[in-house]
């Protein structure tokens, strides 16, 4: 079978490798899609992981099933082949302290788990722990494009969730790439009563206004902070979803944010940058700052939902389609950030 190898940023192969064989309680699938990540083509976030497979966002038919799972195939919750299915590259064990507090993410079997060998691969071994514990059957009315879209809606459902909106607030999204999108498309179906976006590339800032946004910002033309007091009558932003993996930003995101606001930091910064915070400022304007990484199998159910009512959709969202040998051609395209918000692979 084929697969996209990465060895470097600069270093991307197609390669031929065996289908993985399973175990008794594994399943292999059949890729249809996977979708690039934004979190894929930053540099030093992917080149510490590789050389691998890149790409974690696969749907798939169940070709095969290990035989312990094809000997109860006739019970009504058992895998079938022939089903179609999203399937999380990380799975938590459900049982643990981390788990129990719902920080599944913390979670060490979340952290060891893995498809194998990743999501742009003709095939994808599912192993036990992802199978039982976070892989979702597609309903009929959800294709496998918009299959693709489970893992990244889950991980804006987390983040919106842990920003803790209520009914009237403001919101600022800063950064208007797909995941940024995301956050506009849901934000409103979370309490938001005006949202806001910021980014510096017109075909997103027009794309943020036709997904709901109120006002967008092009930070190349105007201050955000003092362009959100104007917006908001001076009351500021009382969420802060901030997007790109840039201390300036952050610190953008802080200056921007309500009395009792909450500033989210969806992407981590890069290594060797430090965040320098006046402790006092957060303290007596009681501005909470949380992280958001990932998401979790509660966050996939959630994700599902709002792509079953098509607030996030394939047709809003992806703008460009390639075959695994083109993979590179995506990579770039996603990395370069102008007009483009979903790069998707699709198999025959």
């Amino acid at each position: 079978m084929k697969v996209a190898k990465l060895y470097s940023f600069n270093d991307m192969r197609i390669e031929d490798i065996s289908i993985p064989e399973i175990g008794p309680y594994d399943a292999l699938i059949k890729t249809k899609a996977c979708g690039i990540c934004s979190g894929d083509v930053m540099p030093w976030y992917i080149e510490k992981k590789a050389p691998l497979v890149i790409g974690h966002e696969p749907v798939g038919e169940i070709v095969e099933l290990g035989k312990e799972l094809s000997a109860i195939s006739h019970q009504p919750s058992a895998f079938k082949k022939g089903d179609r299915f999203f399937v999380h590259h990380h799975a938590p064990c459900l049982n643990c302290k981390y788990c129990n507090r719902g920080d599944y993410v913390q979670c060490d079997t979340w952290r060891k788990t893995n498809i194998i060998p990743g999501g742009i691969s003709e095939y994808i071994l599912i192993p036990e722990t992802n199978l039982q514990n976070d892989t979702l059957k597609l309903p009929d009315t959800v294709s496998y494009e918009d299959g693709t879209f489970i893992e990244p809606t889950a991980c804006v459902v987390k983040s919106l969730k842990r920003a803790n909106i209520k009914a009237g607030d403001t919101i600022l999204v800063i950064g208007l790439g797909v995941m940024g999108q995301m956050h506009v498309l849901l934000a409103r179906g979370f309490g938001a009563k005006k949202i806001i976006g910021a980014d510096m590339i017109p075909f997103r800032l027009n794309k943020a206004l036709e997904f709901g946004a109120d006002h967008v910002i092009d930070i190349s033309k105007a201050d955000i902070i003092d362009k959100v007091k104007h917006l908001t009558d001076g009351f500021m932003a009382d969420i802060v979803i901030v997007g790109p993996n840039s201390i300036e930003a952050m610190k953008r995101g802080i200056g921007s944010a309500s009395r009792g606001g909450t500033v989210v930091f969806f992407t981590p910064a890069k290594p060797d940058e430090i965040l320098n915070i006046d402790p006092d400022y957060l303290y007596f304007r009681d501005i909470n700052i949380v992280t958001s990484y990932s998401c979790g199998p509660d966050d996939t159910r959630e994700a599902l939902g709002f792509i079953e009512k098509r607030l996030v959709t394939a047709e809003k969202l992806v703008t460009h389609r390639f075959c695994i040998e083109d993979t590179e051609k995506a990579y770039r395209l996603t990395a370069e950030a102008k007009e483009s918000l979903k790069c998707l692979i699709t198999f025959d």
